[in-house]
């Protein structure tokens, strides 16, 4: 699959899942919200080190430059 993720779409996941284990680590987060937040975290971490959203392929969105265009 060809990668559909621009550099800030991918900075902005990682600051996100970042912010997220920061709360999880210093216990600020705990019970359900810390699970839910975790999960949510390492699908952000693993989509933005992989380039590619599952979630965008079947509605063919991009925030990706096309080659060519400035």
């Amino acid at each position: 699959m060809a990668l559909n993720m621009s550099a800030w779409d991918r900075l902005f996941r990682l600051i996100i899942a970042l912010g997220i284990a920061i709360l999880f680590l210093t216990k600020i987060l705990t019970g359900r919200w810390a699970i839910i937040l975790g999960i949510l975290a390492v699908i952000l971490f693993v989509t933005a080190v992989a380039g590619l959203c599952p979630l965008y392929v079947p509605f063919k969105f991009s925030t990706r430059k096309k080659a060519g265009t400035s």
